[in-house]
């Protein structure tokens, strides 16, 4: 592998422009392509399989009409404190404003009058109508949002309390600050420690490339694909952070290699051969991860995962082909202003003033005097923060976790003061069957049973399509959505449409916002071990072939565990529970998005991987070339230890500009992340790691002679490359270099 990518480096230092040409070519496809593009972003959750998704199949096959139907909105209305909608004044405001928003638009097909339709609270204060579009939410307007809000407005200057809620408002805006503000942390922390322009960015420009691409991408699939928002969020989000991290390895190691002497093309090779090398073992870690979420058979988290291991990809061929092309534009000034003064002399890689150790060779120090110390804290530390995760809550985003000042939220809060708090949160009974009578029975029989359920407010008589043999149900719970009390009740309908003794033998099917909630934990839990067995499994065999041993792949394993279990902790107490959130401009906390979890441990298990190879292969280099086994733990962190850092400082700042994004979920995700990589970088790669191979010793790298005999040498660490080294003159030596290498 190190002497492919050396081959790589070389011929794209050679032929600088045009790699560079190809890659600006790729981009300007990829834009024109998302340019033609007329495609939106999709909301919807798909559940293939399930009860409630089935029930949903079911009445778009049964009720045609219902599925053709478009846009929607309710709008909610209230009287004057004191008064009634009810009363001759308030009610003629309320004829009046919704004959306004049918006006509002050629594109209404009907506005429900609250009056006719038991649409009225029985304080008679609050009413709320339903209004349907005939075209679909993507198409409408911006006068047609525009119209709406003015009628909305003008009820309000009449006296009148009016909130909407529904797919037919405007989206919200989409704020693209968060990815600027952490482009420019990135940038800030790059000139900081290269103490070089061009080296700061040549990381950044890649990253932008490699994000323009897959953005452009993703952008240009929306339509055909069905992708959501948050597929794209995540896509940049990744592409950023692993873009400049992946480029900032092989920049420093080129300073690293020109510190030691070589040329710059020279350079430029062996950064692309061996920081490369870890570039690509590091990245396929990261694919597996994403493209393992497959597993889970949700159509919006597969997609998430396939743009998202697309976005890496794309990080890593620019990093392996762009990144040595651009060092040959400038290989001086990628040196920075320190080390091009003191290229006749050895150029330290860290510039660091002579006599004084580096960073992490202090850092690793500490951690040899008393690896057993530090590994107890370390550990304990990591559980006592994930403690919260025991209590963790799961749910799909509605309207109750919207901002306080949004008029969804408003119309969300006074549905359940007028109506009770199950209002917002109705079941749906699809009871079918090929026989019309058997069908009415049933539909029936089943409404009888579910009146008398103690959690039940109200149900509504059933509601037949044209042929007679499916009918819907509304049941309203007396509980909130998200309370025990209405999963409770899910579970007992469900089992009562499942009793064998029922005679009518018609199929019965819940769906709703709260049983497709149900169906969607049910369906995380159920897949969550087979997907950490698959990923961790797939990834541990890569793991093994880069180190060539058991326990150290074990042990990364391990530690990626505590990891994210810190991860949940902070995000429970801080979403969940509310910890700190003014700190972290949170209005409202609830339930964590249900895909949050599966979705957090494939990120947080590849960037986990990603830490544990650029670290650990310094250190198994120093080892194989040499060095005993506490010595190559002090001289991986004098080589690795500050870019690791650096790099981990980048994805923490990325990651955290997205907690200002508007989205819950992209808000949530980035927290969870920029956690999960402050534990795992921090407290699990450069500290517990170290800490268990200074106690393993010699044992930490020792791999079984049968297995040793079986795997491909890759030569991540560029053992062939240091054997055929061009010296500065040009010459060539040839050294037998003294492993340590297992079984080797």
């Amino acid at each position: 592998m190190a002497t492919f990518l050396h081959r790589i480096g070389q011929g794209a230092f050679k032929r600088r422009w045009l790699v560079l040409l190809l890659w600006i070519v790729l981009l300007g496809a990829a834009g024109a392509a998302a340019a033609n593009s007329s495609g939106t972003s999709s909301s919807n959750i798909t559940l293939p399989g399930v009860e409630a998704q089935k029930a949903f199949d079911l009445l778009e096959e049964k009720f045609p009409a219902a599925d053709a139907t478009g846009a929607s909105a309710r709008i909610v209305l209230k009287a004057p404190d004191g008064e009634k909608l009810t009363s001759g004044d308030q009610k003629a405001k309320v004829a009046q404003l919704l004959q306004d928003v049918k006006e509002s638009s050629s594109g209404i097909a009907q506005v429900t009058d609250p009056f006719t339709g038991g649409a009225v609270s029985a304080d008679g204060t609050t009413g709320y109508a339903q209004v349907t579009y005939k075209a679909q939410a993507a198409d409408l307007t911006e006068q047609d949002h525009d119209r709406l809000d003015q009628v909305l407005d003008d009820g309000r200057d009449q006296g009148l309390t009016v909130e909407a809620s529904g797919n037919a408002l405007a989206p919200a805006e989409v704020d693209a600050s968060s990815e600027v503000i952490g482009f420019v942390l990135a940038a800030l922390i790059l000139v900081i420690t290269f103490g070089s322009l061009a080296a700061a960015g040549m990381p950044l420009l890649t990253a932008l490339i490699g994000v323009g691409i897959t953005g452009s991408a993703v952008t240009a699939l929306t339509a055909t694909f069905d992708l959501s928002s948050s597929t794209s969020a995540l896509a940049t989000m990744l592409g950023i952070a692993v873009g400049i991290d992946y480029a900032l390895f092989i920049v420093s190691r080129y300073r690293s290699e020109r510190a030691d002497g070589h040329d710059a093309k020279e350079a430029a090779a062996r950064a692309n051969g061996t920081a490369g090398s870890a570039v690509v073992f590091a990245g396929l870690t990261v694919v597996i991860a994403l493209v393992g979420l497959a597993v889970v058979n949700l159509p919006i988290l597969t997609a998430m995962g396939m743009a998202a291991a697309g976005s890496v990809t794309v990080a890593v061929l620019v990093a392996v082909t762009l990144v040595p092309a651009l060092l040959a534009f400038a290989p001086q000034r990628v040196l920075g202003r320190k080390a091009r003064k003191q290229q006749e002399q050895v150029v330290r890689e860290a510039d660091e003033p002579r006599g004084k150790k580096p960073l992490g060779e202090r850092w690793a120090a500490f951690i040899l005097r008393r690896p057993l110390k530090v590994l107890l804290v370390a550990v304990l530390g990591l559980v006592v923060v994930g403690l919260p995760a025991t209590k963790l809550e799961l749910g799909l985003p509605d309207d109750s976790t919207q901002s306080t000042s949004t008029t969804q939220r408003k119309a969300y809060d006074m549905l359940a003061d007028a109506f009770g708090p199950g209002f917002n949160g109705p079941l749906t009974l699809v009871v079918s069957d090929p026989s019309p009578d058997t069908a009415h029975t049933a539909a029936g029989d089943l409404t009888k049973d579910i009146q008398h359920m103690p959690d039940v407010a109200a149900v509504a008589p059933a509601a037949f399509n044209p042929q007679g043999d499916t009918a819907t149900i509304t049941v309203i719970p007396k509980s909130a959505p998200a309370s025990d009390s209405t999963k409770d009740l899910v579970h007992d309908i469900r089992e009562l449409t499942r009793d064998p003794d029922r005679a009518s033998g018609a199929q019965a099917l819940v769906t709703g916002t709260t049983a497709l909630n149900i169906d969607v934990s049910a369906k995380f839990t159920s897949a969550i071990i087979p997907y950490l067995a698959l990923v961790v499994g797939l990834a541990f065999l890569v793991l093994v072939l880069v180190f060539r041993s058991i326990v150290v792949p074990l042990k990364a394993a391990l530690g990626f565990l505590l990891s994210v279990l810190a991860a949940f902790g902070a995000l429970v107490a801080v979403f969940q529970w509310g910890w700190f959130k003014d700190l972290f401009g949170l209005e409202t906390t609830g339930p964590i998005m249900s895909l949050m979890p599966i979705l957090t441990v494939g990120i947080v298990f590849g960037l986990a991987m990603d830490y544990q190879v650029f670290l650990v292969t310094r250190i198994r280099e120093a080892y194989v070339h040499g060095a005993d086994p506490r010595k190559a733990i002090t001289d991986g962190f004098r080589h690795s230890g500050r870019v690791v850092t650096v790099a981990a400082l980048i994805m923490t700042a990325v990651f955290a500009g997205f907690i200002g994004a508007g989205e819950d979920m992209t808000k949530a995700l980035g927290f969870g992340l920029a956690a999960a990589v402050v534990f795992d970088a921090f407290v699990v790669r450069m500290t517990i790691i170290p800490a268990a191979l200074a106690l393993l010793g010699r044992r930490a790298w020792n791999l079984p002679r049968w297995i040793d005999k079986i795997l491909p040498h890759v030569d991540i660490e560029g053992e062939k490359l240091a054997r055929h080294t061009p010296t500065p003159a040009g010459t060539e030596t040839r050294e037998p270099i003294p492993t340590h290498d297992g079984g080797r």
